[in-house]
């Protein structure tokens, strides 16, 4: 592609000072960009073989199971927090960067060349489908999603059609190139939730408070679950061609359902959330549930049926899974989380005491936990301060167990 950039090769061994838990996870190989020197090693002598995703810390924290240390991953971790991210995608649209597998390859894979985070995301967006479907909706810089004729009767809704796998050959294309590329380390897809995507087609664009969506669900409930059944369909088709490529998890991003009450979430959104997660149990890959402002929801979220609930920076890890638990019958559920993205603007000194806590309220969690922000990367965000908080996560995990 004339746009992507030159090719080279990096190849790390993560066997460095904490071999029990960095030998539980793959050796990585990448064909892409080089923007730092590998990371150093006090073990250059051995060489470990890919694993399955399957086998990886991030997968099996997801699934309860013992790990050695926490894994961690940043939402928006790739992407516009990191200075090659801006150079690559230089004149080019967002909504076009991702129809370029190449180009999604490179972006997907700049993080991991300078965290040693546990799971690679994929560079997409979330109205990638809606797209793909004839929604007539772009991204504009420094505003979000805006579409050009908003859901405000029947007709707008039947305008919706299933996604086919043809819809988004890109996306197939791009996964199996990260895939091919990561060594075993897993790769997390994702979709966005039918709440949030309804959201953006009824508001027109992003909005505070989502007022017209509200005001649609509650006074037109037929054309309501009408919109969130043809949203949830194109949801099931996205995610499904994601993990059929090789993606090894899946997030389902909710991130406005938190404006909506519990009743209303439970009578409204539920029956479609849990549809989602229904229809990719076969898949067999983990599959999360994220949120922002939900701790009210977080027991129906649970019972939505994902294997882990995201959870954000407003409610601490040991309060989230007693609200889990309650929503599941009191069996215990992974959690993914969840320190305040805002917290890496104000130095490494505020950083480092409130992620201990995080961890140390996450090793008591008898479902696991996945290490994460309470929301995506700030654009503002120093990558260093994330490099040393990747680390600072599988060295004081590590050490405790």
């Amino acid at each position: 592609m004339a746009d992507s950039p030159d090719l080279g090769t990096y190849e790390p061994d993560f066997a460095g000072s904490l071999p029990a838990c960095r030998r539980a996870r793959p050796a990585l190989r990448y064909t892409r960009e080089v923007t730092q020197p590998p990371p150093s090693s006090q073990d250059q002598g051995s060489q470990h073989q890919p694993r399955p995703p399957a086998n990886s810390v991030f997968v099996r924290a997801c699934r309860g199971e013992p790990v050695p240390c926490t894994p961690v991953w940043f939402m928006r971790q790739a992407g516009r927090a990191l200075p090659e991210y801006h150079r690559v995608r230089a004149g080019i649209p967002m909504l076009e960067s991702c129809t370029r597998p190449e180009l999604v390859t490179e972006i997907t894979l700049q993080p991991l060349r300078r965290y040693d985070v546990d799971a690679a995301v994929l560079f997409s967006d979330i109205v990638v489908p809606l797209r793909a479907v004839g929604v007539d909706v772009d991204i504009k810089p420094g505003v979000g999603p805006v579409v050009a004729s908003p859901v405000r009767a029947a007709a707008d809704v039947e305008r919706l059609r299933p996604l086919e796998p043809a819809d988004v050959p890109y996306i197939s294309e791009a996964v199996k190139s990260v895939v091919a590329e990561l060594g075993g380390k897993p790769l997390i897809g994702f979709a966005g939730a039918p709440f949030t995507l309804a959201s953006y087609l009824i508001e027109g664009g992003p909005s505070k408070n989502h007022d017209r969506t509200r005001a649609l669900m509650y006074g037109n409930p037929e054309l309501w679950h009408a919109l969130m059944d043809r949203l949830t369909t194109i949801a099931i088709a996205f995610l499904q061609v994601q993990v059929d490529a090789g993606a090894a998890a899946v997030q389902l991003f909710d991130s406005w359902v938190g404006v909506v009450g519990p009743e209303d979430y439970r009578q409204a959104i539920l029956p479609h959330t849990r549809r989602i997660f229904s229809a990719l149990e076969e898949s067999r890959v983990p599959r999360i549930h994220f949120g922002v402002g939900t701790g009210e929801l977080l027991g129906l979220l649970g019972e939505a049926g994902a294997d882990v609930v995201g959870v954000d920076w407003r409610i601490p890890l040991d309060e989230a899974a007693q609200r889990v638990r309650a929503g599941v019958g009191h069996q215990s559920k992974a959690l993914q989380g969840n320190l305040d993205p805002a917290a890496l603007l104000a130095g490494w000194d505020v950083v480092e005491p409130r992620a201990r806590d995080i961890i140390a309220r996450g090793q008591k969690l008898t479902g696991g936990h996945v290490f994460n922000l309470g929301h995506g990367v700030l654009p503002e965000t120093d990558p260093g301060i994330l490099a040393r908080l990747a680390d600072l996560v599988h060295e004081v995990s590590a050490a405790a167990r």
